[in-house]
């Protein structure tokens, strides 16, 4: 119980980002500020809530410069989700872009937020991490049929497919006080998916965004919608950690995991 409870305290604190957005959803959804309009009151919260991370130092710089990177690469596929309909942001404001306000960049952002400070507080290691080539290129696959099936066949179930292959024998491992947790990496992503996607729930009922079943009136995000955030969390997931590969040197040595964790074969990423 001591660890169950020290576990939630640690994945609060991760989740600092993601609550003040929330925060800011429902507070805007409620309250209108004359002359503002509401997405721009929610970028400005965002913004103050970055500065603020960083300036507490719940957020070190590092973290930082790859939240800034998943704040590109979200608020590109917004842009171009937004334009072949898959979703829509209905309210006026100053800060749209071609029909996407820039805030929607820092809810992609607030998920890279979680997974580094989930990382640290959590003292995150992956055993049998697969080879650059396949890591980096299952996740360049990943995103781009994000576009890609718009125009052609969605091979979301071959990735999927080859995530298993690929992932089959990597596994993380996770600290709570004294003690150490492992699970397989899959089941990881998983379950960060299907949180997501129980937050998506949330953000759209205060009209966050808004799905085209969605106009008349709010309805569940439907189920499906776990398998994009599954693949989602892949992408963030590889990324940070192919980056802390990069920032290391390298991962600690295949010797040292087998000696930890007989039979594992891979690198190490921590």
């Amino acid at each position: 119980m001591k660890n169950f409870v020290m576990f939630g305290y640690l994945q609060a604190l991760s989740c600092i980002f993601p609550v003040i957005i929330f925060a800011a959803l429902a507070v805007s959804k409620l309250v209108e500020i004359p002359g503002l309009p509401r997405y721009d009151f929610i970028l400005l919260v965002c913004i103050a809530a970055q500065v603020f991370m960083l300036a507490s130092r719940l957020e070190t710089f590092d973290e930082f410069k790859v939240i800034c990177m998943f704040h590109v690469i979200g608020l590109g596929l917004e842009l171009f989700k937004v334009h072949m309909g898959s979703w829509a942001y209905p309210e006026d404001a100053y800060s749209k872009l071609f029909g996407v306000p820039l805030y929607s960049g820092f809810m992609y952002a607030s998920v890279a937020s979680y997974i580094c400070q989930a990382w640290r507080r959590l003292d995150l290691k992956i055993y049998g991490w697969p080879k650059p080539l396949f890591a980096v290129g299952i996740s360049v696959l990943i995103y781009a049929n994000f576009f890609t099936h718009h125009f052609s066949y969605d091979i979301r179930w071959v990735l999927k497919a080859l995530l298993f292959v690929i992932f089959f024998k990597t596994f993380v491992t996770f600290r709570v006080l004294d003690s150490v947790y492992k699970m397989p990496v899959i089941l990881s992503f998983l379950l960060v998916g299907f949180f997501i996607w129980i937050a998506e729930n949330i953000v759209t009922f205060f009209g966050a965004w808004q799905y085209p079943n969605q106009q008349a009136a709010w309805s569940l995000v439907h189920i499906g919608k776990i398998s994009s955030w599954f693949l989602l969390v892949i992408i963030s997931i590889i990324i940070v950690a192919q980056l802390k590969r990069v920032k290391s040197g390298l991962a600690q040595s295949e010797e040292s995991a087998a000696a930890r964790f007989p039979g594992v074969r891979g690198k190490v990423v921590s």
